[in-house]
């Protein structure tokens, strides 16, 4: 009789925390990899145009990027131009997209894509010199950034 007995001093035993390191580093391992960092903070203000035949860009390492529109934080109404993280005119745009073929690899730089993410409010003025600019240095597939246009938008 005494095997049906129960004991009521166990102890549970303690949670093994051998393998908890090795699950921590591959959880901010995965993190590190799938998160996009932005390299270059953005100086100007612009509200997408919307569209309703968009599609996405398939490979972003050979896409540069240029922004147009109004100064973050100032008064200054005039429309500008952001290459990289500086502001300039629309004469030092084909030097830096050389700059930019430079630093990407051989066939990135064939496929290479001008992305301009314009305000909406700004000029064709503005845009057709940019165009004409890239047109000087060569970069003929330019896409413009656009948000999705929402169905109650028409």
């Amino acid at each position: 009789m005494n095997m049906f007995r129960r004991h009521s001093n166990h102890e549970i035993p303690g949670l093994n925390m051998a393998s908890m390191p090795d699950l921590i580093f591959t959880v901010l391992f995965f993190f590190m990899i799938v998160t996009h960092m932005r390299s270059t903070p953005v100086k100007v203000q612009y509200q997408m145009p919307q569209g309703t035949e968009l599609t996405r860009l398939t490979k972003k390492s050979s896409v540069t990027y240029i922004y147009i529109g109004k100064p973050v934080g100032s008064n200054d109404e005039q429309i500008r131009i952001q290459l990289n993280d500086k502001f300039a005119d629309v004469n030092s745009i084909p030097a830096y997209i050389e700059s930019e073929r430079g630093r990407m690899s051989s066939e990135d730089a064939q496929a290479m894509t001008v992305s301009i993410k314009a305000d909406q409010q700004t000029d064709m003025g503005t845009i057709t010199d940019v165009k004409q600019a890239l047109r000087q240095a060569k970069a003929h597939q330019i896409n413009y950034s656009a948000e999705k246009r929402s169905s109650s938008a028409k």
